[in-house]
C-alpha cells in the first residue's frame, strides 16, 4: 500500500457514517479509495446502501486535512497499517464482513504459521479464574500460539501476562488510538507486550475515548482468532459480546463452567446450557477440539532409563497408568489426587517426552 492510497484510504474512513462495510462496498464498486472520493455523485448513488446523507458528507473539505494529521502521526510513531487486502492483514480478519479496513499496529507481530486463540473474561476475575487461565496458557505453550485479549482489567491482562511468561506472542486489541493506553495502570506492561507481540487497534489518534469503543473492538478480537474462550463472566458482559459475534463468525468458542450459585460464572454457564460454546473443563480441550498437531516436536525415544528423569508428579501418572492401562483424563485425576488443569499440564510435558500417547476420547496409555 502506498503512502498516497494510505492518505485516501485514512481520509474515507474519517467520513461519517460510513462504516467498514460500506467503505469497502464502496472501493469495491470504484477501484480504491482514491477513485471515491473523485467519482462523481450520480454514479454513487447507484451504488447499494449510498445515500444523499453519506454523499454530502462525503465530499467535506476536512477529510483530507485530518487524514494527512494521522498519516504524519503514523509515520512519526513508526506505525503500521494493513489494508484488508495487503498480503499481511490478519487472514481470518479477512473473511469479517465488518472487519476493519485498516488496522494499526505497533509492536513485533508475526502471524505466520501460528495458531490465534482469544481469551476474555470478567474485569472482577476470580483466584480460581487466574490459576486456569495460567494453567491454560502454560498447557498450551508447545503449540506456540498468539494469544489475543483486549489489554483490560482481570482475564485480559492475566491472559496477556501469561503469554510473556511463558514466552509466547500476545496481541493486545484496543479501543482507542496507539497514542493513549487504557487502563492507565497497565502502561508498565506495554513494553513486554510490544516485545512479544504488540498491538491493534482501528481507532485514530485523534478518537475520543468512549466506552462504546470496546464493543467495536471486540470484533477484532473475535475476528483474529480460530477459537475465543471465555475464562468467567458474570450474566452479562463484554466476554458474551465477543463470544457471540466469534459465533456469528463460524468461530469456535469454549466456555469454563463454575458452580451455578457464582454470579461470575453465570455467564459460561448460560453459554454451554444454550450450546453457544464447548464446555472447557480442562486445557487439552483447546487443542483436542481445534484438531491442533505436534508434528513439530520430535519426541525422543523412551529408554528404560527415563523413568529417573520424571519429576514426583509425572511419576505419579506413569505409574498409575503403567498399572491401569487407557485411563480418561478425569479418572486420571482422581485416582492421582490431583486437579484436572495440573493433570492436563503434566500429560502433555509426558507426551512431548515420550512417555505416554494420547487416544481418542480423552484416553491417554503409557508408550
Amino acid at each position: 500500500m502506498t503512502e498516497n492510497d494510505l492518505l485516501y484510504t485514512l481520509a474515507l474512513q474519517h467520513v461519517p457514517n460510513i462504516g467498514d462495510v460500506t467503505a469497502k462496498r464502496l472501493i469495491s464498486n470504484c477501484g480504491s479509495a482514491e477513485a471515491v472520493l473523485k467519482e462523481k455523485r450520480q454514479n454513487l448513488l447507484k451504488i447499494d446502501g449510498v445515500g444523499r446523507v453519506i454523499l454530502n458528507e462525503l465530499f467535506g473539505t476536512n477529510h483530507m486535512q485530518e487524514a494527512e494529521k494521522e498519516l504524519n502521526f503514523i509515520k512519526s510513531n513508526g506505525i503500521k497499517a494493513s489494508y484488508f487486502t495487503d498480503p499481511d492483514y490478519p487472514e481470518k480478519l479477512k473473511h469479517c464482513i465488518d472487519g476493519p479496513m485498516l488496522l494499526f499496529q505497533s509492536g513485533h507481530i508475526n502471524l505466520k504459521g501460528h495458531h490465534l486463540v482469544s481469551i476474555v473474561g470478567t474485569r472482577k476475575i476470580t483466584t480460581s479464574g487466574i490459576a486456569f487461565c495460567e494453567a491454560l496458557v502454560e498447557t498450551l505453550a508447545p503449540y506456540n500460539p498468539i494469544v489475543v485479549s483486549g489489554f483490560a482489567y482481570g482475564t485480559d491482562i492475566t491472559a496477556h501476562r501469561a503469554a510473556i511468561k511463558n514466552k509466547l506472542q500476545t496481541i493486545g486489541c484496543l479501543a482507542h488510538g496507539l497514542n493513549q493506553i487504557y487502563p492507565k495502570i497497565h502502561k508498565k506492561y506495554m513494553a513486554d507486550v510490544e516485545s512479544n507481540g504488540g498491538f491493534f487497534t482501528d481507532f485514530w489518534s485523534s478518537d475520543k475515548f468512549d466506552r462504546n469503543n470496546f464493543l467495536k473492538r471486540n470484533r477484532v478480537i473475535a475476528g483474529l482468532s480460530e477459537a475465543t474462550i471465555v475464562i468467567e463472566s458474570a450474566e452479562k458482559g463484554g466476554s458474551l459480546v465477543t463470544a457471540d459475534i466469534a459465533s456469528s463468525y463460524n468461530r469456535d468458542v469454549f466456555a469454563v463452567p463454575g458452580r451455578i450459585t457464582d454470579s461470575m460464572s453465570t455467564g459460561c454457564n448460560n453459554l454451554i446450557k444454550h450450546h453457544k460454546a464447548h464446555m472447557l473443563t480442562t486445557p487439552l480441550d483447546v487443542p483436542y477440539i481445534l484438531n491442533w498437531e505436534l508434528e513439530d516436536f520430535k519426541k525422543p525415544v523412551v529408554q528404560k532409563q527415563l523413568f529417573v528423569e520424571l519429576d514426583a508428579t509425572e511419576k505419579t501418572i506413569y505409574s498409575f497408568l503403567k498399572d491401569n492401562e487407557k485411563q480418561q483424563l478425569d479418572i486420571i485425576a482422581i485416582n492421582c489426587d490431583m486437579p484436572i488443569f495440573k493433570v492436563s499440564s503434566t500429560l502433555l510435558n509426558m507426551e512431548l517426552k515420550g512417555v505416554v500417547r494420547p487416544l481418542p476420547g480423552k484416553l491417554f496409555e503409557v508408550v
